[in-house]
């Protein structure tokens, strides 16, 4: 099993590594933590790795104009 560093996730996708480290603190991400250092397997990265840029959109609420 290869395992890679927050640097390396980061780099993969293209994020910063306080990115990375949020989505483990979210627990999107699993990650492994061996003294300092989260390791990471590169499968996983797979769950984070599909994403929609930028905030969800509103839901519109019908508003009854006269």
């Amino acid at each position: 099993m290869k395992i890679i560093t927050t640097a390396e996730a980061a780099r993969r996708l293209g994020v910063t590594q306080n990115r990375i480290r949020a989505l483990i603190d979210a627990k999107r991400l699993k990650a492994t933590k061996v003294g300092p250092v989260w390791l990471i397997d590169p499968k996983d990265l797979d769950a984070v790795r599909v994403r929609k840029v930028g905030r969800p959109r509103k839901t519109r609420k019908s508003a009854s104009r006269r």
